[in-house]
């Protein structure tokens, strides 16, 4: 069973910037394909990046691509989401999650672990 926790959230204004963390507890990270979700109050969760543990490859959601990167570094099973040019619809809990499948998918419902949630509030 392997754990996640997040840090790295907190308050920004609008513009700035932030990275999140996500550590995991088992070396077999390294196999999983990785990703970041969002969820905002009353909304459904939404995928934000994802990278595949085959080869590395990263895909984005349309509302953060230019703005993010999702990043590994497997000798730290840990995983990185760099959060630029903020905006106040980017408010939400942050999730990270990983698959067993090394390809991922941008479907939340396909991972297979999760981290607990980090709040990220971007002021106007």
């Amino acid at each position: 069973q392997v754990q996640l926790v997040e840090s790295g959230g907190g308050l920004v204004q609008a513009g700035g910037s932030l990275r999140l963390s996500c550590a995991a507890s088992e070396r077999t990270f390294s196999l999983y394909a990785v990703a970041w979700f969002r969820q905002a109050p009353w909304k459904e969760r939404e995928f934000v990046a994802r990278s595949r543990a085959t080869d590395g490859g990263t895909f984005y959601g349309s509302s953060v691509k230019g703005r993010f990167t999702i990043s590994r570094d497997n000798a730290k099973n840990t995983m990185y989401l760099q959060m630029n040019s903020l905006k106040p619809e980017d408010t939400a809990v942050y999730y990270c999650a990983a698959d067993r499948d090394p390809y991922g998918s941008i479907y939340w419902n396909n991972y297979d672990y999760w981290g607990q949630g980090t709040q990220v509030t971007v002021s106007s």
